[in-house]
């Protein structure tokens, strides 16, 4: 079907709101033929043949818990403010 020809469904796929007969665009979420208008009833993974490792909760193989950020700046940061408090002091010293 051409670009030009395409009519989009009658109702969203996406969030099931009734379409207008020449919208481009679902009127409330956005969807088009792009994200989520099928030209035909099936959707893009029917029939797909996942393991059964795909459907279930498995939180053993999830990533360790990362480590607790400290508050506060970085210790560079705290290093390049008291070379600058120090030439600024030194700046102020040397002028008088």
């Amino acid at each position: 079907m051409s670009e030009k020809n395409a009519r989009p469904p009658t109702e969203c796929a996406n969030c099931g709101t009734a379409i207008p007969r020449k919208a481009k665009a679902c009127p409330e979420c956005g969807a088009d033929e792009r994200t989520g208008w099928r030209e035909n009833e099936d959707t893009l993974y029917d029939g797909l043949d996942l393991p059964e490792s795909a459907y279930t909760d498995d939180s053993s193989s999830a990533a360790p818990p990362r480590r607790a950020r400290r508050d506060g700046p970085p210790w560079y940061w705290i290093a390049v403010g008291l070379l600058l408090a120090a030439l600024l002091i030194l700046g102020v010293v040397s002028y008088r």
